[in-house]
């Protein structure tokens, strides 16, 4: 059985950096990425199916990351895919802060302090798939990029 790939590939038009792309995102932070609509009054962000015009590439990464997770191989297909594989390793990177024996306040403070550390872009060293992605151009292109992984909503 193969892994799950993101329903984003169908998308031609979208602006990549290196070869990440920018899709759009369900948030209120200004950034770099085009601002997809709220979602209707008493949908809670689990119920979003993906038929949805405010389903986004966050909500794709969460509902793939159990089933993805599982696999030992991960054919890319496209930049889309690349998106779901930086936000499963942005996933496991931030279960990994959280400790079986901390409460909630402790690991939403644990969440939080990862959220605000620079959690690595393709190029940067210390980034570990770095072979399966393209650095950005140059140091602006690097700023969007961070700008656009910092306005996700997670």
């Amino acid at each position: 059985m193969p892994a799950y790939h993101s329903i984003f590939l169908e998308d031609r038009d979208v602006p990549v950096i290196g070869n990440f792309p920018i899709l759009p995102l369900r948030t209120r932070t200004r950034g770099p990425a085009y601002t997809l609509p709220a979602l209707p009054p008493n949908t809670l962000d689990m119920d979003v199916t993906p038929e949805s015009e405010s389903y986004d590439c966050v909500d794709e990464i969460l509902s793939l990351f159990r089933a993805n997770v599982l696999f030992r191989n991960f054919e890319i297909n496209g930049p889309a895919d690349r998106m779901l594989i930086y936000g499963t390793l942005f996933i496991s990177e931030c279960l990994g802060k959280v400790k079986p024996t901390m409460n909630a306040r402790e690991a939403e403070k644990a969440l939080i302090n990862a959220a605000l550390d620079s959690f690595a872009i393709p190029g940067d060293v210390s980034f570990p798939l770095n072979q399966a992605f393209e650095p950005p151009r140059d140091r602006q292109d690097a700023e969007s990029l961070r700008a656009y992984v910092n306005q996700w909503p997670l």
